[in-house]
């Protein structure tokens, strides 16, 4: 903000004590808003973190059939959440899986509308030995919150829930607010396609808010703008029709155990490239001028494998560690498994022999074409000395977020209002596999706004989310619905 110059003496004076007005006034507005939202958090912050462990104390791993009851539960715990926080309609639609919980507060047609999306189930638990306390007993150590769940996403997804009741008792939302909360994002959102084809006229909305990535931390602020696709399989090799005895029957007849291995080694090279013919035709190639700017971001080498505890790291050749997690497709082995693996010892031949495989995609690779490449290429692998099966349990499509939207420009005002930098833009190696179908059925934008963190272990042993994370998120939340609201009203 400027003030014009005049000749007249009094006149600039005058100009220039009221531009000093306008700087204070806007001074004082800031603080008031800061003060205002800072109070109601202090006020409850402990009751905010004891409400998050009521929903992290409900198991609700959604690739376990026996947590079937535990999710419905958690969809309970969401619905009673929601209307306490203030939402006018709370409802839980039943899906073929697991249910959805809806809810919405409309204060006013004419204003825009914020979607936020989340996901009440988690990853199982094994290994469970190593688990330092119970992964569905919640407690705080080192100012952290451990616990399955605690990041991913129910610690980030209730950040919303309290961010929005704390406008709701302070009379300071500013513009509408929806909430869709699925629990099957962790096994391929199956059934929240259906849902939103069938409901596209209460779904809408403005702008999808989801907080279920992360950020470099608080002292380096970032929003996330990609996320990789993903194709996930799942192979079977079959050699004798039993389980036979190595002695007896070992080196004349394969061992699926050892073919399998032998497949999955060949399915990328020594420099850690991906050899299915045609993996990379539509990979999209990400200019010098972005790498560039991807490499401004803050990476300790060092730091990561001390914390990862390995003494190299390794991946594909010509790319950065950074890069290679972002910008890049690759392949993994998630799980192996195949004959005896009980104590003690047990000479058999197995049968059959299986893993589980994951493809992380960049733009534009479409996760059922690499999908039917990967099946078609496994197969041709094969010799005839056993029988392949392969099959393709769930995917998604990459997505790209623009960093020239009012939705980006009011996550970034937003971050900055609360944690004093701008955010850097960077693109995640995870996947969210609704967030693109969102924009394909909707055709609404999603924002991500994560304050999770590289090194909360999502999906692993010992997950944990640090307080302060959470307590920001909270804070940062109703920024943003403000700054849009704003924005929203000028464009």
């Amino acid at each position: 903000m400027g003030f014009r110059v005049v000749c007249c003496k009094t006149g600039f004076y005058t100009c220039y004590i009221d531009t000093i007005k306008i700087l204070f006034f806007n001074f004082l507005s800031l603080r008031k808003g800061m003060d205002h939202i800072k109070k109601y958090i202090d006020e409850n912050r402990d009751r905010f973190v004891q409400e998050l462990f009521g929903l992290i104390r409900i198991p609700s791993i959604s690739s376990e059939a026996d947590h079937k009851e535990d999710m419905v539960r958690a969809a309970e715990y969401w619905r009673k959440s929601l209307r306490e926080a203030g939402c006018d309609h709370v409802e839980i639609f039943p899906t073929e899986g697991n249910p959805i919980v809806y809810g919405e507060k409309i204060i006013d047609p004419a204003l825009p509308t914020i979607l936020v999306y989340g996901h009440y189930d988690v990853m199982p638990v094994d290994p469970l030995e190593l688990w330092e306390s119970g992964p569905f007993r919640p407690e705080v150590r080192d100012g952290k919150i451990f616990a399955r769940g605690a990041d991913d996403d129910k610690g980030q997804a209730f950040m919303h829930a309290k961010a929005f009741e704390l406008m709701m008792r302070t009379d300071s939302l500013p513009c509408n607010a929806k909430f869709m909360i699925e629990g099957e994002e962790e096994v391929g959102s199956m059934n929240i396609g259906a849902f939103c084809l069938e409901n596209k006229e209460r779904l809408k909305a403005d702008i999808i808010l989801v907080s279920d990535t992360s950020m470099i931390g608080l002292d380096c602020p970032s929003i996330t703008v990609g996320l990789r696709g993903l194709a996930y399989m799942q192979v079977e090799v079959t050699g004798p029709d039993h389980d036979l005895h190595s002695g007896i029957f070992g080196g004349a007849v394969a061992n699926p155990a050892n073919v399998l291995t032998k497949l999955v080694a060949a399915l990328t090279d020594s420099e850690g490239k991906i050899t299915i013919p045609g993996f990379y035709d539509d990979a999209l190639i990400i200019s010098k001028e972005e790498r560039d700017e991807m490499a401004k971001a803050p990476f300790d080498e060092t730091s990561y494998k001390e914390r990862i505890d390995v003494a190299a790291l390794f991946g594909e050749a010509g790319y950065s560690t950074k890069e290679r997690t972002g910008i890049r497709p690759t392949l993994d082995v998630n799980g192996i498994w195949s004959g005896y693996i009980g104590e003690g010892t047990k000479t058999i031949l197995p049968s059959k022999a299986y893993a589980k495989i994951s493809m992380r995609l960049v733009p534009n690779q479409d996760y059922r074409k690499i999908s039917e490449l990967f099946e078609n290429h496994f197969k041709s692998m094969a010799p005839d000395y056993v029988k392949v099966k392969v099959e393709s349990l769930h995917g998604g499509q990459a997505y790209v977020s623009p960093i020239d939207t009012i939705g980006y420009q009011a996550a970034s005002k937003a971050i900055e209002t609360v944690l004093g930098k701008k955010p850097i833009p960077v693109r995640s190696g995870g996947s969210i596999p609704i967030i693109p179908q969102f924009e394909e059925i909707l055709g609404i934008k999603t924002i991500l706004l994560g304050f999770g963190l590289e090194g909360d272990a999502i999906h692993s042993p010992n997950e944990n989310y640090p307080l302060e994370n959470f307590l920001k998120g909270i804070e940062t939340i109703p920024y943003f619905y403000a700054y849009f609201t704003d924005m929203w009203k000028s464009k």
